[in-house]
């Protein structure tokens, strides 16, 4: 399996966004602080149901 190898990337892309359980909506979260007493809701759809957005392995093309 390959890994990113851009850590700028990839900071920028998983660093701090999650991802509602509902209609699947990506939000940025600067606080970790609102997030933990749930306060933060999807702009979408109104849910307070979200997780982390996972990290994807990609494999290189042979």
């Amino acid at each position: 399996m390959a890994e990113r190898s851009n850590p700028v990337a990839d900071s920028r892309l998983f660093t701090d966004v999650y991802v509602c359980r509902n209609c699947k909506a990506k939000i940025r979260v600067s606080s970790q602080k609102l997030l933990r007493m749930n306060a933060v809701r999807c702009r979408r759809c109104g849910s307070k149901a979200l997780r982390p957005k996972h990290r994807e392995i990609k494999k290189l093309k042979v």
